[in-house]
């Protein structure tokens, strides 16, 4: 898994912002929360965290 680019977290926090009335001052919080929920998303499709790879030694 990619951690999600910066327009694809834009894109989501600009969706969340919507859909809470656009309410003014917590424009960081929408992005984190936007971040959060796209890392999540990913991890459900059973990709690994960014900076993981499957040549981990055992």
């Amino acid at each position: 898994m990619t951690a999600p680019t910066e327009e694809e977290i834009r894109g989501k926090a600009y969706k969340l912002w919507k859909e809470a009335g656009e309410p003014e001052g917590r424009s960081e919080s929408f992005w984190h929360q936007a971040e959060d929920q796209l890392l999540r998303e990913a991890r459900e499709l059973g990709e690994p965290p960014p900076g993981l790879t499957d040549n981990l030694p055992i």
